[in-house]
């Protein structure tokens, strides 16, 4: 046996053999390899545990947390991108919109059966008639003129103003370079000459939304508006900014109809005071389940503030879901009450009605497994242990495929908007825009070692001198806190910046009228998030948009050797 064997393997080793072998043991390798390799695979895959996404971010949230645009606005400390973002601008392509061209063939919505048939020209001892046709189409003839960089859509009846001089009159319009899917609307105060031959001519137009008159005063009455050129009916529904807003809370109308509703409530868990990013991301995965289940998501309107966002430096409890949120949009699209007054409900028919509570701890108990559950209200309670206490884990794994977040939903505060819109208002719709970030950045030369030097005066007349024509308006949305730093740029642009624009929330402005009455009368702050928000949506609408990490520095926007990384 020992003969044979040697004798085989000397016969194996033969020159003529090598190929044989090598080829053996390279596969007998390979089969190795490939069985350990299977091996650690199925061990890591039953033992891993996901990593935070809000932290290690996947595909799907690095796109709804982050803007299509390269805007250099870091998602985790600015504003977040909401639903109407989303929207691409050419699905408002089925409005169109009203030509000079239209005002002199057409009464554009001006009159109604009402209206005097008799021309203000004919009358000329009468006084001004802002519903004769002839005044009408005057007003609309001086708006398109006068107002060159946006598209109209609509045109409301004139009505009178505060004296016999003037008229007011409102209209619904979108920037001609608008890249937003939305609908602003403007109401304007026009002071209207006659002279002695009984000619009618516009001597000013005035400020934005100084035509109060013409504003619409209660929901589903559009006092003003008749069909005309625009938005067709069935029509997409789109933002409007600069209409009355409505975000009164729902309520349940009656016993009845509270017995028969069935609803979801996540109570507890971890998610509180964390960035805005976060609260949204966990808060559309509740939105999203409440949905799946065909259940009412009972939701609590307050808001902790992250202290990134506060002027306190402080994390401040006590905010209004609707200072950052367009509520009454949400409350129209989806089903949802307000936490406090469901409590109220449920305290005061729960025995009488036999209501049922059905509680859930584990958030390894998916949306598919509550399905067939009957009982009136879901609650899941979160417990104390960060992050499996966050309420976006509820969607993650298997539910991820099953259960959408709704980000259709969720659309900015159109107070806010408003202050966007007034803001390039008073920029005629007509201005470039340039984001500056220096601060922190640009004093850690380690990480941003030439941020400092390309984003002072004298770089930027430098490098914009190729971007923006001299003369330009040029709205500059920095964190730099001393904007007199950019002093030097007022010898080619005319330069603004937010705190230009305090008057649009001040105490004697509209905003701080209607938050405060929605606070109950106590004053809000126009905190740091709604500062942010303002700065980056009026930035966004520029004709030109300048970034500080792609147009002003070579330095990467998360330190020095991420540009690779960040453009992953």
């Amino acid at each position: 046996m020992w003969g044979r064997s040697s004798l085989s393997r000397t016969r194996n080793f033969r020159p003529e053999n090598l190929g044989q072998n090598a080829l053996a043991l390279i596969g007998n390798l390979c089969f190795t390899f490939f069985v350990i390799g299977v091996l650690i695979f199925t061990i890591i895959a039953a033992t891993y545990e996901p990593e935070d996404p809000l932290f290690h971010p996947s595909t799907k949230i690095t796109t709804f947390l982050t803007s299509t645009s390269n805007a250099t606005f870091k998602s985790d400390n600015t504003v977040v991108k909401t639903g109407e973002d989303f929207m691409a601008s050419n699905q408002t392509a089925f409005a169109t919109f009203i030509n000079i061209t239209d005002v002199d063939t057409s009464n554009a919505g001006g009159t109604d059966a009402d209206s005097n048939p008799e021309s203000a020209a004919e009358n000329c001892s009468g006084p001004l008639d802002c519903r004769d046709p002839e005044v009408f189409h005057l007003m609309m003839r001086k708006a398109i003129e006068h107002f060159k960089d946006i598209h109209f859509y609509r045109f409301g009846k004139a009505v009178p103003g505060d004296n016999e001089s003037t008229c007011d009159m409102a209209w619904r319009f979108r920037p001609k370079e608008g890249k937003a899917a939305a609908f602003y609307k403007d109401y304007r105060r026009f002071v209207i000459a006659k002279s002695e031959n009984c000619t009618l001519s516009v001597m000013g137009i005035g400020d934005y939304h100084t035509g109060v008159n013409a504003r619409k005063k209660k929901k589903n009455q559009k006092p003003g508006f008749e069909k005309t050129p625009g938005i067709q009916e069935g029509a997409p529904l789109f933002p409007v900014v600069g209409e009355t807003v409505n975000d009164s809370l729902p309520v349940v109308e009656s016993e009845n109809a509270f017995r028969r509703g069935r609803y979801l409530i996540y109570n507890g868990g971890g998610d509180r005071c964390k960035s805005m990013n976060h609260y949204l991301w966990s808060f559309l995965c509740a939105l999203g389940e409440a949905q799946y289940l065909k259940r009412t998501l009972v939701m609590d309107l307050t808001i902790c503030l992250n202290s990134m966002y506060s002027s306190s430096n402080q994390d401040e409890e006590g905010k209004d879901f609707r200072f950052y949120f367009d509520f009454e949009h949400l409350k129209e699209a989806a089903s949802v009450l307000d936490q406090a007054q469901f409590w109220d409900d449920w305290g005061k028919w729960q025995k009488k009605d036999g209501l049922s509570l059905h509680l859930v701890e584990d958030i390894k108990v998916t949306p598919m497994k509550l399905a067939d559950v009957k009982d009136t209200l879901i609650m899941r309670k979160f417990g104390s242990v960060e992050p499996d206490n966050y309420w976006y884990r509820v969607c993650e794994g298997e539910t991820e495929s099953v259960v959408q977040r709704p980000w259709h939903l969720i659309w900015k505060s159109r107070r806010l908007m408003d202050i966007v819109s007034a803001i390039a208002a008073k920029l005629n719709w007509d201005y470039d825009s340039i984001h500056i970030e220096r601060g922190e950045k640009a004093r850690n030369k380690e990480l941003w070692p030439n941020l400092a030097a390309d984003t002072s005066p004298s770089a930027l007349l430098s490098t914009l001198g190729d971007k923006i024509e001299d003369g330009r308006q040029v709205y500059i949305a920095t964190n730099e806190p001393d904007t007199s730093f950019f002093d030097p740029l007022k010898d080619k642009y005319t330069t603004h910046f937010l705190d230009e624009y305090k008057g649009l929330w001040d105490e004697n402005s509209e905003w701080y009228s209607e938050t405060t009455k929605l606070n109950k009368g106590v004053p809000v702050e126009f905190d740091g998030y709604m500062r942010v928000s303002v700065d980056t949506e009026v930035f966004l609408r520029g004709k030109k948009q300048i970034e500080t990490f792609n147009d002003l520095t070579n330095d990467c926007k998360d330190g020095i050797n991420t540009c690779n990384t960040a453009a992953s």
